[in-house]
């Protein structure tokens, strides 16, 4: 029998709105760095505050329900509206990840580093994929339907 508290897990974090090679080719490079995934998912509202009121396209649980679908994925747990520091210590405390994985850029990787000391975690950067953004496909539908 595999103790569930014995596997390595790996947390991260995104909005995975309009799921695309990027999203997965950074999910499976995080699954291989331990063998149980956890996926922080930002709130609908978050979303729309960071990235615009045209935003999210699918809600929260369908974006939950398709990353559930991916067979190297182990967990999704949607964010709270409003989080704080503490709220997100609060994550990586409860989770207890072995990694965080954050993508090459990431604006909040000094904070992550942070969180994942006081676990005794570690943060590895996967590079990310230039060419596939969501920003970038709501661009060009945009400019389709113009």
């Amino acid at each position: 029998m595999y103790n569930f508290s014995m596997k390595k897990k790996v947390l991260v974090g995104g909005c995975f709105d309009i799921l695309h090679y990027g999203h997965i080719h950074f999910l499976k490079n995080a699954r291989a760095l331990g063998d149980y995934l956890v996926i922080a998912l930002e709130s609908d509202k978050n979303i729309k505050r960071i990235k615009g009121s045209f935003r999210p396209i699918h809600d929260q649980d369908k974006r939950r329900e398709i990353l559930e679908s991916l067979n190297f994925v182990d967990e999704v747990i949607i964010l709270k509206d409003e989080m704080q520091d503490s709220d997100y210590f609060e994550l990586v405390d409860r989770v207890r990840p072995c990694t965080i994985a954050v993508t090459s850029g990431d604006s909040m990787i000094e904070k992550k580093k942070a969180h994942a000391a006081k676990v005794g975690a570690k943060v590895i950067e996967i590079p990310k994929i230039e060419s596939a953004s969501t920003s970038k496909i709501t661009k060009l539908l945009e400019l389709e339907t113009s």
